[in-house]
């Protein structure tokens, strides 16, 4: 699991599968043990289709039948998918005024946070058709913002476009910087903060906070350059990532 949203992906997955009594993830070893009745074939073509360089490790007997539900954990990434689409509306809104790439497609990537959370949360209890069509839907609205992303970045580079406001973005920027440090801060004082949900979500907003300093520095060399470059060129990393992100979903649809 290279990537804390994958958890998310691979529960979506595998959510169809009957014989499946529990998915313990071990994030930080890149693990995860599957307690389950029966055949495994399904389950390992299911987890294959994903991509994710998956391989199985060792199949064991076990007389585990119990295994315990935090409650708290979904409360938590509440916050943290609140907190992030929020930011996704503010920072999409300043970043068209201030006409800087690097903040609409760091909004972008606050709103590939909020649908993987979304999925998660919005489809429980919900039929695997049902979180499969809202997975598609997620993946390629997310694909559709990137690609006119894309576009508008390569306008800009070869147009004669006025320079994004740098003040602007660092300000907003530092703002995004300080509400994912709120999540990290939520996360880190949360009793359930060595579940696997918990610590994937501390390790994406890691991820974003290190996308919100690329920005403020694209901010910094922007004025001091007198260039917009930089904030075309964090804009066009970031907007790989979301298609990235994007085609992860995608593969939950399928």
């Amino acid at each position: 699991m290279d990537c804390p949203s994958e958890e998310n992906l691979i529960r979506l997955k595998l959510d169809g599968i009957s014989n499946i009594a529990n998915l313990d993830f071990d994030i930080p070893n890149r693990k995860l043990t599957i307690f389950h009745k029966g055949e495994i074939a399904q389950i390992e073509n299911s987890i294959v289709e994903l991509n994710l360089g998956s391989k199985k490790i060792s199949t064991e007997k076990t007389n585990q039948t119990n295994f315990k539900e935090n409650n708290n954990q979904k409360k938590i990434l509440w916050t943290v998918l609140v907190i992030n689409f929020a930011f996704f509306i503010i920072e999409i809104t300043t970043g068209f005024i201030s006409k800087s790439m690097g903040l609409v497609a760091d909004s972008l990537d606050m709103l590939a946070d909020s649908f993987v959370y979304g999925i998660s949360l919005f489809a429980v209890g919900g039929t695997l058709i049902k979180k499969k069509r809202i997975a598609k839907i997620a993946g390629y609205f997310q694909i559709v913002l990137a690609i006119i992303g894309f576009i508008e970045v390569l306008r800009r580079f070869f147009g004669d476009e006025k320079l994004p406001d740098f003040s602007t973005m660092i300000i907003i920027s530092i703002f995004a910087l300080i509400a994912n440090g709120i999540c990290l801060y939520i996360l880190q004082k949360s009793k359930s903060k060595e579940e696997a949900h918990i610590k994937a979500s501390m390790i994406f907003t890691s991820n974003d906070v290190i996308i919100n300093l690329g920005v403020i520095i694209a901010g910094i060399l922007v004025n001091y350059l007198s260039s917009n470059k930089p904030d075309l060129i964090i804009g066009t990393i970031v907007f790989m990532l979301v298609i990235q992100g994007a085609f992860r979903i995608l593969n939950l649809s399928k």
